[in-house]
């Protein structure tokens, strides 16, 4: 049975929710700015929350000030914005771009990018935490352990804009979208939300509280970047390809999102498996 002429029979209606959240005359708030926004500013707040917990890093001492993090919430929202546009331009759209290159800052039409995004922000650590004098890692680690959350929110705000669905299916939770075509397809923004979100979260949570992994710089870093990218990966198997690129290499299921994400999980596990332990230091003879 060819997929793409599978009948919409036992599909699940798909929610009627107003992508925008708030309208006041010509300004409208969209639930996917409030993803990010919400996003930056939960990471922001469990980052602090991590950096002042004695208990999670090396005999005690605190890798940061509150303050830093206070300050570093402004790098990280101009890293995330221009690094995603960037990104979204150069991997996804870059012949439409050349073409109309005054659409490049035309970001209300939307096009971001998450592998651009975390480059940005991780252009902005290393930036930040040389000119502060933060150990560099130590700073990815705390910043990356509240990331999913905001990850999460956006996908579930990709799936009530009814964008980036998936493939055509027949499964029981299939959902058919109403600029999809006739077609029933995997709620693949919510598979997202799962993995991305929720599962990486509680993953980083258990390797920061359980497993006192802050005291292993880079190690909750690298778990984050190879966590996404396997999580990425793996529900591009599920996902409808870009439109403007669809499968690559001519196979009927390698898709940009594969490509970008598979050296993530290669830099993730170069990451955990070279992480070492801070010194702990010695008390002195008396």
């Amino acid at each position: 049975m060819n997929e793409y002429f599978l009948l919409p029979l036992a599909s699940l209606p798909f929610p009627d929710i107003d992508p925008v959240l708030i309208q006041i005359g010509p300004l409208a708030v969209h639930w996917y700015g409030v993803g990010y926004i919400v996003g930056i500013l939960f990471a922001w707040w469990y980052a602090k929350r991590l950096a002042a917990n004695p208990k999670l890093w090396p005999d005690g001492i605190l890798p940061m000030k509150p303050e830093d993090l206070d300050d570093f919430i402004i790098w990280a929202a101009i890293g995330v914005v221009l690094g995603g546009r960037t990104g979204y331009v150069l991997f996804y759209e870059l012949p439409r771009y050349i073409a109309h290159p005054l659409d490049i800052f035309a970001v209300w039409q939307g096009g971001m990018s998450f592998h651009g995004g975390l480059l940005g922000v991780i252009l902005a650590m290393t930036l930040f935490s040389i000119k502060r004098g933060i150990r560099t890692w130590s700073l990815f680690d705390v910043v990356a352990a509240g990331v999913p959350v905001g990850l999460g929110l956006v996908r579930v705000a990709n799936f009530i804009n009814s964008e980036l669905w998936g493939r055509p299916t027949d499964v029981p939770w299939a959902i058919e979208f109403p600029n999809g075509g006739p077609f029933t397809r995997h709620p693949s923004q919510l598979y997202e939300a799962l993995l991305e979100g929720l599962v990486l979260f509680l993953v980083l949570r258990f390797l920061t509280h359980s497993r006192l992994k802050l005291k292993t710089p880079r190690f909750v870093g690298g778990a984050f970047i190879c966590g996404y990218g396997l999580s990425r990966i793996a529900v591009e198997f599920f996902r409808e390809p870009d439109q403007q690129l669809g499968y690559l290499l001519g196979t009927n299921w390698l898709t940009m999102g594969m490509i970008l994400s598979s050296p993530m999980v290669l830099a993730g596990i170069w990451a955990m498996t070279t992480a070492k332990p801070v010194p702990q230091s010695r008390p002195q003879a008396t």
